[in-house]
């Protein structure tokens, strides 16, 4: 006859007990505990697996660099003409370091028209004052006489949009002049 050992019998014959219910939060517990074990072996896993590596401190003048960002590149000279490259140059700072009105330069470095030929003249007054009547002239193309200067014009702006556009046509209409 077979006979069988008592605990196997026992375990056997004994019905296993329903799972209970358990609510949201007791399951998001027992996940999050779970996970917390994982978290836990995985981070001794890692100290064990990377603890033969030798760390050295890293000298940085050993370190490959790219080129000091010394911020936008210029724009190639489109023109070949003094008062037109000049007023593409205007253009550039005006799109790089953006547009204000009031004043030549704000305190965050944005410039109104005449303040970026300013700037980009370099000292030199007689191109930024050939530069600001070519400006005038495509201003006065554009609104007509009734404004009298850069400065009114570019005040008279809520935004960047039109003071960008009369540079950059200005400075067509110098390549165009030869000047």
């Amino acid at each position: 006859m077979h006979q069988t050992h008592p605990a196997i019998e026992t375990a056997t014959t004994a019905a296993p007990a329903p799972p209970a219910e358990l609510t949201l939060e007791e399951r998001l517990t027992l996940i999050n505990t779970a996970m917390t074990a994982r978290l836990d072996e995985a981070a001794v896993a890692y100290e064990v697996n990377t603890a033969h590596i030798d760390l050295q401190p890293v000298d940085t003048a050993d370190v490959v660099t790219g080129p000091v960002d010394t911020g936008p590149t210029p724009l190639p000279d489109l023109y070949s003409t003094p008062v037109a490259a000049l007023l593409q140059r205007a253009h550039h700072r005006l799109l790089t370091d953006g547009w204000c009105a009031g004043v030549l330069v704000d305190e965050d470095g944005a410039r109104c028209m005449l303040g970026a030929i300013r700037a980009e003249a370099g000292g030199n007054r007689g191109l930024e004052a050939d530069a600001a009547a070519v400006l005038l002239d495509v201003i006065h193309r554009r609104f007509g006489d009734h404004v009298d200067t850069v400065p009114s014009c570019n005040d008279a702006q809520t935004s960047s949009h039109v003071p960008l556009r009369m540079v950059d046509q200005a400075a067509h209409l110098a390549d165009a002049r030869g000047l």
